[in-house]
Formats: structure tokens, C-alpha cells, sequence
């Protein structure tokens, strides 16, 4: 469980949301600390198709979760860490153990 600003919120409903995107391969959400709302709501997406941070915000407006339970931020990352078993590690992404997407780039 999240708690931000005062509210819980639980990551599965947001991954719930945010993989029915059509771009979206696979996502974790998780709270990472921030200094006004105690929790900031975090998700890690790994792409399948091109997709940027207003599209999946725009995704999560559209659907029927709450405002306060959106994520505030978006980190695009190569893979999503899990254990041998296929078990999500969210304690991997809260202490910062992942590989960012690069950037991409335009060939002309």
C-alpha cells in the first residue's frame, strides 16, 4: 500500500489501469518518498510500442481511477526487476536498481 497526501492507494489497481494500455509491455508502481506528500505514486513502465508520460496520464484521466491514486511520475525502463519465480521486486525499484531507457534518437 501507498500513502500519499493522506490517501491510500494500492499499486495493483494502477497496474491494473495502466496495462490495459495498448503500448504498454509490462509496469510497476510503487511509492517513492517525497518531501511535501510523504509518497509519491510511481510507475515504471517498460514500453512495447512508442508511448509518452501525457498519453498514459491521459490513459489514467480517461479511465475510472481516481485522481489522487494517478502516478505523478513515469520512469521508462528496459525491464521491470523480478525474481527467479517471475515475482515482481518493487524493493529493487525503491532503492534505485534499474536500468532507465535511453533516450531515443532520430535518424533522419
Amino acid at each position: 500500500m501507498i500513502i500519499t497526501g493522506g490517501e491510500n492507494v494500492s499499486p495493483v489497481e494502477v497496474e491494473s489501469c495502466l496495462s490495459l494500455h495498448p503500448a504498454v509491455a509490462e509496469v510497476a508502481v510503487v511509492g517513492l518518498p517525497d518531501p511535501r506528500w510523504g509518497n509519491v505514486v510511481t510507475a515504471f513502465v517498460k514500453r512495447g510500442d512508442k508511448v509518452t508520460e501525457d498519453e498514459l496520464d491521459a490513459h489514467c484521466r480517461d479511465s475510472d481511477l481516481s485522481n489522487f491514486r494517478r502516478p505523478r511520475r513515469y520512469v521508462f525502463v528496459r525491464e521491470i526487476p523480478k525474481s527467479p519465480v517471475g515475482k515482481l521486486l518493487r524493493r529493487l525499484l525503491v532503492a534505485g536498481e534499474y536500468e532507465v531507457e535511453p533516450a531515443e534518437t532520430t535518424t533522419a
